[in-house]
């Protein structure tokens, strides 16, 4: 194959990548408009409705590990296409579903497939490129691709929603899915399989953290009704906390092939790096949830116009991605990612102003800006320092765990500030108009948002941002000893 050949072939296989990452994400944000419109047709409650989003993120993130692992094994080219066939036909049952649990089924059996396909995604391209520069410009975009398919979600769900119906937000995923399962078997490349590792999937660890993830989630969001301290609260938390640390023995002790080898979180920058992603999680999952509710419930936006309200969003995120990409070249990733931290905390900051009589273009234009310039740069920068140095087997491995920790990021941190902006409007309800009851809910949840962005500002600039400076330092060192 010519240079050009392979040039030509690595761009197919980075476009169908970020094709199939662009879909995954989506789904976790083209639901949020259509979230009002799926309440009434279903006869879904206030805090059962956060099911149609957690459902999809939290088997998205209990599997994942499997999904990287099973990349590994079997092989990169097959997974991703049996994941997305196995998404394709969720979303199908999904677009069909007749009541809230059938829907809230399907969208776990979505998160399923998208936990096999996003893995097999990264791992395709940290196989695919070489590291450095070319890696890094594929990363990049693929990265970007998280932050822009959840700010055209947005816009795509509005539209959808109200021009045909909110099952076609997923119903579309049908025909692209099957297109892009096709074209994977076509274009990825049979990559060589971890032959040293045991034929076996840890599948008692899988099922064990994504039981966890579940009743920890549940027992947060159970909290609207029976309080923090009630027996049933600490009992359902403490059990989902158990069944994590079970995970943890399994990993650890028991298993003969673990989805998670401990030992990777030796490796310091990608500890942290996960870290940073749980809190863009926590921090990006619910800002997009509110920031719907709070358009179409209290300043009265159709869907359309709540989707077209995020388009400045997604310039932002586009533009600032590729100036990201850029910058992480020279800067390097950690202070790149410590810059996006802080300026989603800004933006969360900004938005936890706004008020029930407030304009869009005053309160919600410049903090949303600001918020998609922090996630801009947090996507690309925190995807390339935390598969920086993984190498062979465990590309699948590294690329799971940063896709877990965001979805698990999300889903506990949706629930948690779901539940804080509930339980406020609960309890200035009745003072005030229903309107600002929902508003001052909301606010709650953007300050709490803007706190988990802080702590992953401060967890970059500590770690990622000051072994990147010695790192640099001690290139020039050589460089210079080289010379001499």
């Amino acid at each position: 194959m010519s240079s050009a050949d392979a040039a030509r072939h690595k761009t197919l296989i980075l476009t169908l990548c970020c094709l199939a990452q662009f879909m995954v994400i989506l789904d976790v944000a083209i639901v949020n408009v259509a979230l009002p419109s799926i309440r009434s047709d279903l006869g879904f409650s206030a805090t059962g409705l956060q099911w149609v989003v957690n459902a999809y993120t939290l088997t998205f993130a209990g599997f994942l590990l499997l999904g990287g692992r099973a990349a590994d094994l079997i092989g990169q080219r097959e997974v991703f296409a049996g994941g997305l066939l196995l998404f394709a036909l969720a979303s199908l049952f999904g677009g069909i579903a007749q009541t809230d649990g059938q829907l809230i089924a399907a969208r776990a059996v979505q998160g399923l497939g998208g936990a096999v396909v996003a893995p097999a995604t990264l791992s395709i391209l940290t196989t695919t490129f070489t590291e450095g520069g070319e890696r890094n410009r594929a990363l990049g975009l693929w990265g970007a691709m998280g932050g822009v398919g959840g700010a055209t979600g947005a816009l795509l769900g509005g539209i959808l929603t109200q021009t045909l119906s909110w099952r076609w937000i997923l119903l579309i995923n049908v025909p692209i899915g099957i297109v892009a399962a096709i074209a994977g078997l076509r274009v990825v490349t049979r990559a060589r399989r971890d032959v040293g590792a045991a034929r076996s999937f840890d599948l008692s660890g899988a099922l064990t953290v994504t039981a966890g993830l579940v009743v920890l989630t549940y027992g947060i969001v159970e909290t609207d009704a029976h309080g923090w301290g009630s027996t049933r609260t600490l009992v359902t938390i403490a059990l989902g906390l158990a069944l994590l640390a079970t995970f943890t023995l399994i990993e650890g002790r028991l298993a003969t092939a673990p989805l998670v080898p401990l030992r990777i979180f030796r490796n310091r920058p990608v500890t942290a790096a996960n870290l940073v992603v749980f809190c863009i999680g926590a921090s990006a999952f619910a800002m997009w949830y509110f920031m719907s509710l709070y358009l179409q419930q209290v300043k009265g936006f159709d869907p359309i116009e709540a989707g077209v309200a995020f388009l400045p969003m997604t310039f932002a995120l586009i533009a600032t991605s590729q100036v990201a990409s850029r910058l992480t070249g020279r800067l390097g990733a950690g202070v790149v990612l410590t810059i996006g931290m802080v300026l989603l905390a800004l933006g969360m900051l900004g938005l936890s102003r706004v008020s029930a009589d407030g304009s869009y273009a005053v309160q919600v234009l410049g903090p949303s800006i600001v918020t998609a310039a922090g996630l801009g740069c947090a996507f690309v920068s925190v995807t390339i320092a935390a598969t920086t140095g993984v190498r062979g087997p465990e590309a699948g491995l590294a690329s799971g765990l940063v896709n877990t920790f965001r979805q698990v990021g999300g889903s506990i941190g949706l629930a948690l500030l779901a539940t804080i902006a509930t339980q406020h409007t609960a309890d200035v309800a009745g003072t005030v108009s229903h309107e600002v009851a929902l508003t001052e809910g909301f606010q709650r949840a953007f300050l709490v948002g803007a706190g988990f962005a802080a702590i992953g500002a401060v967890i970059s600039a500590t770690t990622l941002a000051r072994a990147g400076a010695r790192a640099a330092a001690e290139a020039r060192s050589r460089a210079e000893s080289a010379g001499a």
